[in-house]
């Protein structure tokens, strides 16, 4: 007997959208997309379940959570991870992160190269052959489409990955946070 398939949650919001899909070996069971520019955070939960129950699944039948680490919106990527982390805890369930390139780069064959617009006339990219990374990510001067990454290929990219290290956020840029220019308050004894 074959082993069980295993019951995948995916989502990104590292971009201006929400997606998320729900795999069970190479079954698509539910996969939903909208555009925000934001309010990812109060959507992400909401169309879980919706994915979800569209499907007949509960959150109990879940295998692994799989989320999108960017790089992309320093807060979109954020919320995603934090949202994985979290689920993943109270579950009892590994999260695994996949990167966008790692999403893009899903199922190709040869030598290419993904890049992501990284605004600001800069493009964030790395290369793949056959569908593995070849060097790290880097951010260069440049323009790319930003197309929304699809949830499905992350829960893909997901199973074959080590669920033993919980995800981070893939930052190539520092925050674009300042410090305040006025002089912090003088604390009272």
């Amino acid at each position: 007997m074959p082993p069980k398939a295993l019951l995948v949650l995916s989502f990104d919001t590292a971009a201006a959208h929400c997606a998320a899909a729900l795999v069970s070996g190479d079954q698509i069971l539910g996969a939903m997309s909208e555009p925000l520019l934001k309010g990812q955070a109060e959507r992400l939960i909401p169309m879980l379940e919706e994915v979800l129950t569209g499907a007949g699944k509960s959150w109990s039948d879940l295998d692994l959570i799989a989320v999108g680490i960017g790089p992309g919106n320093f807060t979109g990527v954020r919320i995603a991870v934090s949202a994985a982390r979290g689920l993943a805890l109270s579950l009892g369930v590994p999260a695994v992160g996949v990167s966008v390139f790692e999403a893009l780069a899903f199922g190709t064959t040869g030598r290419i190269t993904i890049a992501r617009d990284a605004r600001r006339g800069m493009v964030f990219s790395q290369m793949f052959e056959d569908g593995s990374p070849v060097g790290d990510p880097s951010m260069s001067e440049g323009v790319a489409d930003d197309a929304v990454i699809d949830p499905v290929k992350i829960a893909f990219c997901a199973v074959g990955k080590d669920g033993g290290v919980p995800p981070a956020p893939l930052y190539l840029r520092s925050a674009d946070a300042a410090l305040p220019s006025d002089p912090p308050p003088t604390m009272l004894p």
